[in-house]
Formats: C-alpha cells, structure tokens, sequence
C-alpha cells in the first residue's frame, strides 16, 4: 500500500477525527426515529442552545452551501439581493446554488482582505422601493473570511447595525467559526448574537466531521418556514441521527476547539517559517489555520507534486495553504523543506 501524503490544500482534505468516528459508531446501534425525532438530535440541539441561548433555533443539513442557501432564503424574498464580499464562498464557489434556490441576486463588493465595511455595504443598497431593482435584503460576511482574516466583534456590530437600520438581516457563513472562535479567544456567541447576527451558518466538516452543518436562527422570526425550505432544499436528512451525534461529539470536551487550536497553531508554524524563505511573499496575515501567498509560477507544480495546494489567484501567483486538525509539526516542516528547495533552484 503507497502511503498517503496529507496535503496543504483543503481542509475537507482531513479524514474524520477519531472522537468523531466513535460518536458515529455508538449512534449506529438500534433503531431511532428519522427526520430528527430522536434523542441525539435533541442532545445536539441542546448544546447549541447551552452555547447561543435558548431562544436559538436550530436545523441540521447536510452541507456548507445547503446550509448557506437555506439561511439566505430563509431571510429573503425571490425579489431580494445579498450584499456580501466578492471572495464570499456564496458568491465563489457555490456555483448558482444561492441566487437558483433562493431566487436573490447576490451583490459583491470589492475588497482586498475578504471583509466588508457599512460603508461598502451602503454604497450597494440602492433603489429601494423601486419595482425595477432587486431590494436589499441581506448582508452576508464570512467568519474567518475565504482569505482567513478575522472582523473583530466591533466590526461584526457596526456591520449588523447597518443592516439593522436598513431593514436587513446579517448573516454569518461560519464554515470554519471554530477557528474564528479560537484566534479571537471569545466564545461563539459573543461575535455571534451578541453582536446582532441574525442567522448563522455554523460548520463542522472543515473541523473533523464526516458531513453535516447546522443553520442557528437568533432572529427567530426567521425560522418560521425554514423547516418546509429545507425538505423542499433536499436537506432534510432521514437519518438525522447521524449528523446531530457528531454534533454532540464536537461541542462536547472542547474537541471543536482542541481541533481548531491545532490547525491555527499549524498555519502559524507554516507561515512563519516559509516567510523568511526568499521567494515567499505573503499576502495576508495568518490569522486562523490558512496561508495565502504569492510564489513564482515556475515552482508551483514542483511543490504540488509533493502537496497538493491550491492556485488562489493565477493572475498574481497568489496560493493558498490550508493546515487541517490533523496537520502536524512534521507536515509542516516537510512542506517547508520543499519549498525551500524549490525556490532555491530557481
């Protein structure tokens, strides 16, 4: 058997965590009631309840862009437009799946490090009451943003007074809040509902589960058709049980946040290391588990025959390096050995 090289390219690229596995294991036994009338989806959403509060609805999917669209629809109308950055994953990498399903048209708004400001945010909130002109209804940010930089709590709340004065709602894409949660040192509510989110989009296959998101609603008002969006969405899942009991397992003994702690503690070694390398340039700062870069073009395919990793911009020869739960000193170290050879010879 060859063995498997970990890469630097995703962190979906991680296999599921051992506590993740035994959770699943032990949910495997008998027979429990489907579409979430069991005791593990209850355990689950008893947790999230303990850490939002309890007025926090909660619904499980199966993946980050249902998840995100089921959120987006939930706080719109077909009518509506999504202001959100224009590195935004729902702008991205979701395809058409946001503005197919939720029949919003997403407006993107320029910037250099993946956050948003109010003053963006009202430069794109234009017409309203206008018949002719999709309205305003959604501020969509992503924590940490796709270039792993972080909106400090102050900055969440400007941005959801903004929406708030304008009669929109904040979304959070929180593919990764964990490592938000981490880097900041503050608990999950605290950049959350305590800042004026409304609806957040809360994950936890990046951070060592197998699949399954959870969509958190704090404006309750919200949730009120979410549970007949997400049957007609194809993410209702009739065994729930699976997706709630790795919930369970990830909030439970701080393994959401000893699995973050490594990764982020990861990216720090990697970038630290690889910036004193001539050659390596970066282009953000490291913030929670990725490195964004630019490299000369000539070396990448020499590295990624090593580790595979992604071409973040192919214009500037920006890539980005994801660190995983399961990245380790020696990955980290092995990576720099190559790339440090690679930009040698060039």
């Amino acid at each position: 058997m060859s063995q498997v090289v970990k890469t630097f390219a995703s962190d979906n690229y991680a296999g599921v965590h051992p506590e993740i596995m035994d959770a699943l294991g032990r949910a495997n036994t008998g027979h429990a009631s489907s579409y979430g009338a069991d005791h593990y989806t209850a355990e689950a959403t008893a947790l999230f309840k303990k850490l939002f509060g309890q007025q926090t609805e909660v619904f499980f999917v199966y993946n980050g862009t249902g998840a995100n669209v089921l959120a987006l629809s939930a706080s719109s109308k077909t009518f509506s437009s999504v202001i959100c950055a224009e590195s935004a994953h729902i702008y991205v990498d979701e395809s058409t799946a946001p503005e197919k399903f939720s029949g919003c048209r997403l407006i993107p708004v320029s910037s250099s490090n993946g956050k948003i400001t109010p003053e963006a945010v009202l430069s794109k909130v234009q017409r309203i009451g206008d018949q002719h002109h999709p309205q305003a209804a959604v501020v969509s940010i992503s924590q940490p943003t796709e270039y792993g930089t972080l909106y400090t709590v102050e900055e969440i709340r400007e941005l959801a007074n903004t929406a708030h004065q304008h009669g929109m709602v904040l979304h959070m894409d929180g593919a990764r809040i964990s490592n938000a949660a981490v880097s900041l040192n503050a608990e999950f509510k605290t950049f959350t509902i305590d800042a004026g989110v409304d609806v957040l989009s809360f994950g936890g296959t990046k951070n060592g589960m197998m699949f399954g998101e959870a969509i958190l609603i704090f404006n309750t008002g919200l949730a009120k058709d979410l549970q007949f969006l997400r049957k007609q969405g194809m993410q209702l899942h009739s065994k729930m049980r699976f997706i709630a009991a790795q919930f369970t397992a990830l909030l439970s003994n701080d393994l959401w946040r000893r699995s973050a702690l490594q990764a982020n503690k990861m990216a720090v070694r990697l970038s630290g290391k690889l910036s004193k390398i001539s050659g390596f340039t970066l282009t953000q700062k490291t913030e929670v588990n990725g490195i964004f870069a630019v490299v000369p073009p000539s070396v990448i395919p020499e590295i990624q025959k090593h580790s595979f990793f992604y071409i973040w911009n192919e214009k500037t020869s920006e890539i980005r390096l994801m660190c995983s739960w399961d990245t380790s000193e020696a990955d980290v170290d092995s990576f720099v050995e190559v790339v440090s050879n690679a930009l040698q010879n060039h």
